[in-house]
């Protein structure tokens, strides 16, 4: 069976994808268009990629020295010796607007610059100049490194992936794949769903990277001229961060038929619709804590009061839109476990991955086996996954709404 399919966002959680499409693969279903917003991003480019579920865990168990790959993902910012911004950026001018008592203009201000530079080229205070500049604690020019060698690696169709250097249009060209990423425009305060319809010369890879920035955790990405426009709209200079700031899981998107829906999603081609919900109340059988060296629990940055204020804010703005939403389409919902999985927890060992991967192709086996039966009994359709004319009536408002702010 061919379903369009819709993955939700979730950091290092995004993982258990690769167990759920073991399964779903395992079936005999196949893929048509692919939505996904940060983590979902990464796991719907790769399979319009081509990417199987075989590659992708192969690709999780992949190793730079003795640490995972994904470890570095919140890499260092800098150097930024060169940049423009150590001279006249927020903290340059903000040191500048400081007046002190008695010292003299030259004197303070090459104290200033003094301080600007030092922020700026230490290692730890790097972060921190990252931070004010760029909106991100951490760099993740690793991780588009990665997706990049990913998309030029292996085979498509019998021919070398050669993807990374290609735009959104000349990806779908390539591939025939129908490829939409959610990300948040900061500036115009929009969601963006970023597809060859609508942005036809952004980088694939900068697609994907704007779909996973999660905000004050990775460095904003600021749009470039050669990007080009959004549905006609110039985006120069405009910034762009996750698209879970927006929605972690429009669904809805793929369930509407309106026009002005698929102007920007395309036309359906397949009546089936699957959304992978990452559902931090499920717990992951035989998961263990995370201990440290001493037996402590592991630090995670998650943990840190900014960054809960930080979560916990998204999450009410958020919150209440996309539960609405998975409650309306429950019947097309799969449920991912991952209680206890940080969202930047990049650097689990084997075990703990493995345990993740298993649990997620667990719940995609449970949703096929016993929730999809019992819900087209109980909705009396021929399948729970094809939408009834009161579900596409309630899609169609929500994502109407959504196409249009």
């Amino acid at each position: 069976m061919k379903y369009d399919m819709v993955f939700e966002g979730g950091g290092a959680k995004g993982m258990v994808f690769v167990g759920a499409m073991q399964e779903f693969e395992a079936r005999g279903h196949i893929h048509d268009r692919l939505l996904g917003t940060s983590a979902g991003a990464i796991t719907a480019t790769l399979l319009a990629a081509g990417y199987n579920s075989g590659e992708m865990l192969e690709a999780l168990a992949e190793k730079k020295g003795e640490k995972s790959v994904f470890s570095d993902f919140m890499g260092k910012p800098g150097p930024f010796g060169d940049s423009p911004l150590v001279k006249d950026g927020a903290l340059a001018r903000l040191l500048t607007n400081i007046d002190i008592p008695l010292l003299p203009d030259a004197l303070e201000k090459r104290l200033d610059q003094a301080i600007v530079n030092w922020v700026a080229s230490n290692s730890r205070a790097s972060h921190l100049f990252s931070f004010v500049e760029l909106g991100g604690w951490f760099s993740a020019d690793n991780f588009l490194d990665w997706i990049s060698i990913k998309l030029d690696s292996g085979t498509f169709n019998g021919k070398p992936r050669n993807f990374s250097k290609m735009t959104l249009e000349q990806f779908h060209d390539a591939t025939g794949k129908d490829l939409s990423l959610v990300g948040s425009d900061t500036t115009m305060e929009m969601m963006l769903v970023l597809n060859h319809r609508t942005a036809p010369k952004l980088p694939v890879v900068w697609a994907v990277r704007m779909s996973m920035s999660i905000p004050l955790l990775w460095q904003e990405v600021v749009w470039k001229k050669d990007w080009g426009k959004y549905r006609g709209m110039e985006m120069e200079g405009h910034t762009i961060v996750d698209g879970g700031l927006l929605s972690n899981f429009p669904i809805e998107l793929f369930i509407s038929d309106l026009k002005t829906v698929t102007e920007v999603m395309g036309d359906k081609t397949s009546e089936n619709v699957l959304g992978m919900l990452i559902d931090e109340t499920l717990p992951v059988p035989g998961a263990q804590a995370v201990k440290g060296d001493f037996g402590e629990e592991k630090f995670d940055i998650s943990q840190l009061a900014t960054v809960q204020r930080l979560s916990h804010l998204i999450n009410t703005v958020t919150g209440a839109r996309d539960k609405s939403v998975i409650e309306a389409f429950e019947n097309y919902v799969a449920r991912m476990p991952a209680k206890g999985y940080g969202t930047t927890e990049f650097d689990m060992t084997d075990n703990r991955r493995n345990t993740l991967v298993k649990a997620g192709r667990k719940a995609m086996y449970n949703y096929f086996t016993y929730e999809q039966p019992a819900a087209a009994i109980a909705y009396n359709f021929e399948v729970a996954t094809k939408p009834t004319y009161r579900v596409t009536a309630s899609a169609d408002r929500l994502a109407e709404k959504m196409i249009l702010r």
